[in-house]
């Protein structure tokens, strides 16, 4: 398969809308054709009605104007209909690649960060449909000189001759600027998503950075970051600027001559009034289609350097393989087998269907790394080992699958902008992104959930109830609230092996007592009869008091394993898990 360029994804760009590109090419070439053809009509209405002083003839050519104007108008509005149609299509539809690849299961291997990665699918993507309107404007630009030019020659060979010359000069003058606009484009937009990622970063950290009095320092960075987007942006407009003020030189220049070769003409008799009137028309008229085309490489260059950027994120490998084995994981049964990756040296680990196993990591490098390799986010050549899910290969499983079988819950979860109902309920398959289509998810698991997590409280305390607004990564909630909905939305899955890690840190120690009773009566009470697997990465001793087994890990292997109140008799676990 051919890799993913920029110019494939500008060519992709065009194809996939000639249709409607052809169509209003045509429309917008025909509405510069009338266009042009204007002065043309007026000079020729005056040779033939004005100069000979003929009312009727007026009155047609007046008449015929009248008809030419509308026909420009027609041309145009629906010559922009198909264009703004087409680059509207083609800016939804590459929104919709680049988001499906940066949220693509099998997970995107890329350096850009979150911020950028938005940068790339919103604002360079947008550029990239601009292209449909550039083909158009360049259609039409050439048309409107072409016929300028012949109706200049077929009044004098000279005054088409200095058009046909001057115009590739200035053409050529402006090609040399296309490849600084170019790099000086990519580098603005580069820093730009830099300083959009690190937005992005600060705001979701603002709580702990205010907690500790970092933010001076976190502002001293972002206006770093910005003040190198803001200088990467100057310049960037600088020669555009400048590449823009040579182009209207030029092509002014040009104008300026034809009209005063053509009033010399005039004065020597060698053309009429109205064919003087008509140059006149149209070296006015070729300021705006000889411009154009000059400007068009700065405005080609913006949309290549944004297909690059889009290319990044298109043409990046996955993370993850894809997994053959499609079928439901038969035992929720959890193994790992010489695990090495981070801080993990040789971890052997089983966790038995049906069991509630609390895993006490005294170094959170530990957790940390066990969790993440859980969660399915390390590629089969970044650790050794075997992770075992049913008996099957983690990377075995298709991500569908692998998903089905197996959820974590991380301790630094997100909620997204919605209802509660939505949030709790994304993982489901019951919520659409859009509320309006939201279909409601079984009211007596959505309550069970709920109350398991201690999250029914955060409903009941407000007046919308589940319909109670979260803002962007529940930023108006207290880490309590966030964690209890997290809780609630992992619960209410039902995946046959749930792994927490540190679900409860954020809520007081009597709420924390309850979550951990309840979570047990859930997932692993009588009517459960042994169809759940629970783990919970934790040092809390309410979560550890209700599990069927403790295992230490410490400095990447078990060092320990028991009940809870048997390892309590410890000094070592003692220091870990009270408090």
């Amino acid at each position: 398969m051919a890799p993913v360029t920029g110019r494939r994804i500008l060519r992709r760009s065009i194809t996939r809308n000639r249709r409607r590109l052809t169509a209003g090419t045509g429309l917008i070439s025909l509405h510069q054709l009338a266009e042009a053809a204007v002065p043309v009509l007026i000079g020729v209405g005056i040779d033939r009605a004005v100069a000979p002083g003929d009312g009727t003839a007026l009155l047609l050519w007046v008449a015929a104007l009248g008809a030419l104007f509308t026909g420009l108008h027609l041309c145009y509005r629906f010559g922009a209909r198909q264009l703004m149609l087409a680059i509207a299509g083609e800016a939804y539809l590459l929104r919709g690649e680049l988001a499906a690849k940066i949220m693509h299961p099998r997970r995107l291997r890329t350096d850009l960060r979150a911020g950028e990665l938005l940068t790339v699918s919103s604002t360079d993507a947008d550029n990239v449909s601009y292209l449909l309107d550039y083909v158009p404007r360049i259609a039409g630009a050439v048309t409107a000189t072409g016929v300028s030019a012949a109706v200049l020659l077929a009044v004098d060979w000279r005054l088409g001759l200095v058009v046909l010359v001057g115009t590739p000069v200035v053409l050529v003058g402006m090609q040399f600027a296309g490849p600084l606009i170019t790099r000086r484009v990519t580098e603005q937009q580069e820093l730009a998503g830099k300083a959009t990622a690190l937005a992005t970063d600060l705001v979701s950290g603002v709580r702990p950075l205010r907690g500790l009095g970092a933010e001076r320092a976190a502002a001293r960075r972002y206006r770093d970051v910005s003040q190198a987007s803001l200088r990467a942006a100057l310049r960037a407009a600088a020669t555009t600027s400048r590449s823009l003020a040579f182009s209207t030189t030029g092509s002014a220049l040009l104008a300026c001559g034809v009209a005063v070769l053509a009033g010399w003409f005039a004065l020597d008799g060698r053309i009429s009034v109205g064919e003087f009137i008509m140059v006149i028309g149209l070296a006015q008229f070729l300021l705006e289609p000889i411009g154009l085309l000059a400007i068009v490489p700065s405005w080609v260059a913006e949309a290549r350097a944004s297909a690059d950027r889009a290319a990044l994120v298109l043409g990046a490998d996955l993370l993850l393989p894809e997994g053959a084995a499609r079928q439901p994981v038969p035992v929720p049964d959890l193994v790992l087998r010489g695990v090495r990756h981070g801080s993990l040296e040789g971890l052997d680990l089983t966790v038995r269907p049906g069991e509630l196993l609390g895993i006490v990591t005294p170094r959170a490098a530990d957790g940390e790394a066990l969790v993440r390799l859980l969660a399915g986010g390390v590629p089969p050549g970044d650790f050794e080992g075997g992770i075992l899910v049913g008996g099957v290969p983690l990377h075995d499983l298709a991500p569908a699958a692998a998903r089905a079988a197996l959820l974590v819950e991380p301790h630094h979860t997100d909620l997204f902008t919605g209802t509660v109902t939505a949030n709790v309920t994304a993982r489901t398959g019951a919520t659409d992104p859009a509320p309006e289509r939201t279909a409601p998810a079984d009211p007596a698991a959505l309550r069970e959930a709920l109350a398991a997590s201690a999250a029914d409280r955060v409903v009941t305390d407000h007046p919308d109830g589940l319909d109670r607004h979260v803002e962007e990564r529940g930023l108006t909630l207290s880490g309590g609230q966030r964690q209890r909905l997290a809780l609630a939305r992992a619960l209410l899955a039902r995946p046959p092996i749930l792994v927490l890690h540190d679900p409860t840190t954020a809520v007081d120690t009597v709420t924390e007592q309850s979550i951990a009773r309840a979570v047990r009566a859930l997932r692993h009470g009588d009517p459960a009869g042994g169809r759940y697997t629970t783990v919970v990465v934790t040092s809390s001793p309410a979560l550890l008091a209700v599990t069927d087994r403790v295992v230490v890990v410490d400095d990447g292997r078990v060092t320990a394993e028991g009940g809870h109140a048997e390892l309590g008799a410890h000094d070592d676990y003692r220091k870990v898990v009270l408090r």
